[in-house]
């Protein structure tokens, strides 16, 4: 005997349900009478589904429209100009990341504009330099002038997946969050790696047959990362399991910046240019006094030398851009103290006129800190630690008195640890 058809009458298309078991029922209210039919039902989410990509692609188009307006203002040589205000030398370096930022817009505009079957690659950089030198504070800079979502993360921190320590979604996840949690924005923005040669390959160029979740594990879960695909993560940075919401994030437009000392890279590179040099007839025989300095080794950097380090090749093959930079000698430290906006003098100077004394520093006392910073080999990271230490009992006694003063910074303060003069005005 057949089940009792139960008769109900959807609330949208006035269609009757007849309700004979439970794979039947549509969605109703008893209270109510409201119901909703499955062919309703199916509609609506094909409704939703279309609002929301429409709604994707609005966004895009947007975004897409703002792109030539972007381009006009972050030309290359308008770029440099903003990071000389901020960054003494590396003028190599300024070139090639402005260069490599409008490319990387100019390669979203044509990706929005055009449809011929033409794809333009990403251009993600390396950058190799001493610590100190700049690479933090060039990406920091370019990234307040873009207006662009920019996000620091360190690469020694990450693991690969099953390991304990950070796996390599946390650097996306990170940018979601300096993007105020606009995955538009993120997808957009600027990604730097930084301490990436904490992650080369611990036997060098050679496999290792042991563990190295820290090292060559992590170069393999960068891969899909840095060519461009959708990463997945937790919002609050949890392991993943089927019960946790997810974030999706496309990593195809967002620009990779890879960062490091890459300490003794200079010997590898010397090592391949002296077997180069010292084969055939007729070839020079350095001796001990020729051995180049490392400013003239690094430029000559190849991804072979990084290959020799411990990068694997599929990681170099997706960061074709190299960027190098130099260490800073005692005249460069010397112009990071005084001409930058942001120089540490000024900022001194600055916090002491607000107490009505005016600070001065004899220009032997910047060489003594730039001297100390260089034997630190710390570079410009290590100028401010280095005056802060010699002003702190100035700014301690300074506020005790209201009347107008002079402090005078000698290199005696900075050498022999004497106190600053204090002149009356």
């Amino acid at each position: 005997m057949a089940n009792q058809a139960v008769q109900h009458q959807c609330s949208f298309c006035k269609r009757i349900i007849n309700v004979r078991d439970q794979y039947d029922l549509p969605i109703y209210d008893p209270n109510t009478g409201f119901a909703i039919c499955r062919n309703c039902i199916k509609d609506v989410y094909h409704f939703l589904e279309e609002h929301d990509a429409a709604q994707i692609q609005d966004e895009k188009q947007v975004f897409a429209g703002e792109l030539d307006d972007i381009l006009k203002k972050n030309k290359p040589h308008i770029i440099k100009q903003y990071l000389d205000e901020y960054i003494i030398n590396q003028d190599r370096a300024k070139k090639i990341l402005s260069v490599a930022v409008y490319n990387h817009y100019k390669r979203m505009k044509y990706g929005y504009q055009n449809d011929d079957g033409t794809e333009i690659e990403k251009s993600n950089v390396i950058m190799l330099g001493p610590s100190g030198c700049g690479k933090t504070a060039l990406l920091s800079h370019l990234s307040k002038l873009l207006d662009i979502p920019f996000a620091v993360t360190d690469a020694s921190s990450l693991t690969e997946a099953g390991f304990v320590g950070a796996d390599v979604e946390v650097a996306v996840r990170n940018l979601y969050y300096a993007a105020d949690k606009d995955v538009e924005k993120a997808e957009h923005g600027i990604i730097y790696l930084d301490e990436f040669d904490k992650i080369a390959r611990k036997s060098g160029a050679n496999n290792s047959i042991t563990a190295d979740p820290g090292h060559e594990g992590v170069q393999q879960a960068l891969l899909k990362m840095l060519e461009g695909s959708v990463v997945e993560f937790t919002s609050r940075g949890q392991r993943k399991h089927p019960e946790a919401p997810t974030i999706k994030v496309d990593t195809k437009n967002i620009l990779f910046i890879v960062g490091g000392a890459f300490v003794g890279i200079d010997d590898v590179i010397a090592k391949r240019l002296s077997k180069a040099s010292t084969i055939g007839f007729g070839a020079e025989v350095q001796g001990k006094d020729d051995k180049p300095k490392f400013d003239e080794l690094i430029h000559k950097v190849r991804p072979e030398d990084l290959m020799q380090y411990g990068i694997i090749p599929e990681i170099i093959g997706r960061l074709p851009v190299i960027c190098t930079l130099e260490t800073l000698d005692e005249d460069a430290l010397l112009r990071i103290l005084t001409e930058p906006k942001n120089a540490p003098v000024k900022q001194y100077q600055k916090l002491l006129a607000m107490d009505n004394v005016e600070l001065e520093f004899q220009e032997e006392a910047l060489r003594a800190v730039a001297r100390k910073a260089i034997e630190r080999k710390t570079g410009a990271r290590s100028l401010k630690g280095i005056i802060e230490d010699i002003m702190l009992d100035v700014m301690f006694d300074i506020p005790k008195s209201d009347e107008a003063r002079k402090v005078i910074i000698t290199k005696e303060c900075i050498e022999k640890g004497a106190k600053p003069e204090v002149v009356k005005k």
